[in-house]
């Protein structure tokens, strides 16, 4: 597969949650006027998570299984714009792991509860766990967190991984991970 494919299906992966955040401002109840998008009052954050990692196994092929995800991410704030890029790595208790990068959105539906649309992509290693067919693999979901007037938060991540169809195996694999961040000072 060329470079120019796999940029031009990366194009379509970041298009489609372009548009699915665009759809979610769009379709908010009546009360839209006190959503908000960003959070340009936060500081950079730490956030830790622990969860589970392919918790859709499929059982007609030859995959891991779900195992335990520990999770661990610096998160910028809101450096472009509304957007705010992050950092992370995650491990499976399989040996897997993901070293990724990408951009996160809050949504503010009141001051105390965000959720955060966000995507990355990086370098995937599956130890002795679930076969998702490329070292480098797309991550896409949501946070849904309350944020303390600490501005701590405490949420639940929930994550699709996979890589776009850039190799022929493409299984993808979905993550439930329980998430605090601490903002830095």
């Amino acid at each position: 597969m060329s470079l120019s494919t796999i940029g031009i299906r990366a194009t379509r992966v970041a298009m489609v949650l372009a548009l699915n955040m665009i759809l979610c401002g769009a379709l908010a109840p009546p009360a839209a006027a006190q959503v908000s998008f960003g959070s340009p009052g936060d500081p950079p954050r730490i956030a830790f998570g622990a969860g589970a990692f392919d918790v859709t196994p499929s059982t007609g092929s030859r995959r891991g299984g779900t195992a335990a995800e520990l999770r661990a991410e610096y998160r910028a704030g809101d450096v472009l714009w509304f957007l705010a890029p992050f950092v992370g790595v995650s491990g499976t208790s399989d040996g897997a792991f993901y070293g990724y990068a990408g951009l996160g959105l809050d949504i503010n539906f009141t001051p105390d509860l965000v959720l955060t649309p966000n995507a990355a992509a990086g370098y995937f290693a599956r130890g002795s766990g679930t076969h998702l067919g490329s070292w480098w693999e797309f991550r896409t979901g949501a946070e849904l967190a309350w944020r303390f007037p600490d501005r701590t938060r405490l949420g639940v991540a929930v994550h699709h991984i996979s890589n776009a169809g850039i190799t022929r195996r493409n299984p993808g694999a979905q993550s439930v991970v329980l998430m605090y961040s601490q903002p830095i000072r």
